[in-house]
């Protein structure tokens, strides 16, 4: 098992959990509480960030770190996801072709031409510390037929990616990592066949590719542990997009180090709370909801957990933090936000052994 990722922003322990900064911020938070919370990266969305305010102004202001002020390792995802999500909702948003992704953001004329070459390029404006290839993702309940394609064209897009990236690269001292991500749905032989042809290609590591819940919002363990096997042992293994707590610690069972979600922040925003259980391990239900703006908590002199060490629960009571909630004062996202945050923190501190 690797037990550290190194980065051009330094070095990750391993497993850790990136925060969503879909547009480059913390929403409700800010990143003093990214470092206080012992989470060492962010995930931002390519694409989100293509439209708002554009590769190109990122890039003339320092790249993602220089516009952000964010000192931590920023991994940025390739775009496909959202672009394959909005055209599978509405066919008149565009279509996914063989060599490139047609979108068309207002289903009018204007169109964007998205390929592999152009996700690299923005990724690279960016100045991101983990990059990620191009994807053609897919719905578990997708037929082989789909999901042959999914591969064929995640693999082509992958020699595509990489061959970008590599020219961008040439002569660089200081590179960036570069991730494939292994498709194929639950078909374990696909699984198999795209993750060796994406190693053939050479990557620094893998995501899991496609959509990890089933239609009940159930995870579905058998192909996260399918996509899993298919990844060589030797590199980083990404479950992009998972998030809940119980979900990371089966994902760490099956290998996965490396996690994103926005559960943390939106559950704040939501007054929903993470507690670890006392005195539980992480075989058992070793956490639970705290529903702030419950009415038992509006005279609770005690902080948000005991033993926990964020800024909330160090210096406030639940009182007064479900006080800032009905006063609709911005301060109480920010201060839930701070905990979720270390909860996190704290469980991958956990994961790690410390």
């Amino acid at each position: 098992m690797i037990e550290r990722l190194l980065t051009p922003a330094g070095e990750i322990p391993l497993p850790a959990f990136f925060p969503d900064a879909t547009y480059g911020g913390v929403r409700a938070g800010s990143f003093a509480d990214v470092y206080a919370a012992g989470l060492f990266g962010l995930e931002m969305n390519s694409y989100h960030l293509m439209s708002k305010p554009g590769a190109r102004l990122v890039k003339s202001l320092g790249g993602l770190h220089g516009f952000t002020g964010y000192r931590g390792a920023i991994l940025t995802d390739s775009g496909g996801f959202q672009l394959y999500s909005l055209i599978r909702e509405n066919a008149e948003y565009g279509e996914i072709r063989d060599n490139e992704i047609i979108f068309r953001p207002d289903m009018g004329e204007k169109k964007l031409v998205y390929t592999p070459e152009k996700c690299i390029q923005a990724q690279y404006q960016y100045g991101s510390d983990i990059l990620m290839a191009l994807d053609l993702c897919t719905h578990p309940d997708d037929p082989y037929e789909v999901q042959k394609r999914s591969v064929e064209l995640t693999v082509r897009w992958g020699a595509r990616c990489r061959a970008e990236f590599d020219k961008l690269m040439k002569g660089k001292k200081e590179k960036p990592l570069l991730f494939g991500i292994v498709q194929g749905g639950s078909f374990p032989e696909l699984r198999r066949e795209c993750g060796t042809r994406l190693e053939e290609i050479g990557f620094d590591g893998y995501g899991f590719g496609g959509w990890p819940l089933d239609g009940q919002g159930a995870l579905r363990e058998d192909i996260l542990q399918m996509a899993a096997d298919a990844m060589p042992d030797h590199k980083i293994k990404y479950a992009m997009g998972l998030g809940k707590p119980e979900e990371i610690v089966a994902c760490v069972k099956m290998g996965y180090q490396l996690f994103d979600c926005v559960i943390p922040t939106r559950e704040a925003r939501h007054q929903r709370l993470y507690v670890f259980q006392p005195g539980a391990t992480l075989e058992e239900k070793f956490y639970k909801h705290l529903y702030i703006m419950d009415d038992k908590y509006c005279r609770d002199g005690g902080p948000i957990e005991e033993g926990c060490d964020c800024e909330a629960c160090k210096n406030h009571s639940r009182a007064y933090l479900q006080h800032l909630f009905r006063m609709n004062d911005p301060a109480a996202m920010r201060l839930a936000t701070a905990h979720n945050l270390r909860f996190f923190g704290r469980l991958m501190e956990r994961l790690r052994g410390k």
